[in-house]
């Protein structure tokens, strides 16, 4: 095809996909099921991994729980299976260790089969200034909120690509599309996550491996005692995010293969606007929704002896 028809062919179809996008604003999408789907969640001892374990659950799905807290996943086990999960399956597995996730997944594959939907929602927070963190910690924050992404899609991808079924789900963050003062290495993280989920889609994509479909999420502060004590300028433009509201549009993004994610809405707004307006404009926008202090009052969520 000559230069001049494919670029004519591009527009035409941008024109269509724009129209279908507004369309959609309105009419719902068809939800794809997923009963039947091996569903695996890291982080799933607490917060919105549970929330997402049982909403699976619910909807059928054999659920595998992944965390490092063991009481956690017990009690996420049993609501689970209250929530009538056919098969739930429990490992205690350190997302910051690579060789823990490879001997977890292989035994995940061994006693369950092929995980089909993959979620990526373990996560850590320092919470300090830059100066201030130390390395352990930041180090700690990589392996958890980027390396592992690595470590799970090694383990798993493979088996989608062989079927060209599967979904990988990235919970990432707000502060993995722009900067936030005290969130450093936490920024760091999730801009790395969102940009591999990202190329990673490319690669499947670029494979016509179609049926492997990806979903990057990115919340405001959500409140489940992770980012305890940070608070927004204007709530009502920026509000402290409610789990449950979260994980049931966590849901319905994936079964819509809805590709990215921003909770609340008006932060579509913003990125937008961050790729075309003057860096002086970025900078008087921040001060204004007040993104420079939203961590000043941090607490973090505490630690169990």
């Amino acid at each position: 095809m000559n230069f001049f028809l494919e670029t004519l062919q591009v527009f035409g179809l941008s024109v269509y996909y724009i129209l279908e996008s507004l369309v959609f604003l309105v009419v719902p999408r068809r939800k794809k099921n997923v009963s039947g789907e091996i569903v695996l969640i890291t982080g799933a001892g607490s917060g919105i991994g549970r929330l997402l374990s049982l909403k699976f659950a619910s909807l059928g799905a054999t659920v595998v729980l992944w965390d490092i807290n063991q009481e956690g996943l017990k009690e996420t086990s049993r609501l689970a299976r209250e929530n009538g999960a056919g098969r739930v399956h429990c490992y205690i597995c350190d997302c910051s260790k690579r060789q823990d996730i490879y001997r977890v997944a292989d035994q995940v594959k061994k006693e369950v089969g092929d995980v089909s939907i993959l979620i990526n929602n373990a996560g850590i927070v320092t919470g300090k200034k830059f100066v201030d963190s130390p390395d352990s910690l930041m180090e700690k924050t990589m392996e958890v909120n980027i390396m592992a992404h690595f470590w799970t899609y090694r383990a798993f991808l493979p088996a989608m690509m062989a079927s060209n079924h599967g979904h990988l789900v990235s919970i990432a963050s707000l502060a993995g599309l722009s900067g936030f003062s005290h969130l450093t290495d936490y920024c760091a993280s999730k801009f790395a996550a969102v940009g591999f989920a990202e190329a990673v889609d490319a690669e499947m994509r670029g494979l016509e491996k179609t049926g492997v479909k990806t979903t990057i999420v990115c919340p405001s502060f959500i409140n489940t005692g992770m980012f305890d004590g940070c608070r927004t300028k204007w709530p009502r433009l920026l509000p402290i995010l409610e789990p449950e509201y979260v994980a049931e549009k966590i849901i319905t993004a994936i079964r819509q293969d809805q590709k990215m994610l921003l909770l609340p809405r008006c932060p579509y707004l913003l990125y937008a606007l961050r790729n075309i307006v003057p860096a002086k404009v970025q900078a008087l926008l921040e001060v204004y929704l007040g993104v420079l202090h939203n961590m000043d009052s941090f607490k973090g969520q505490a630690k169990k002896d």
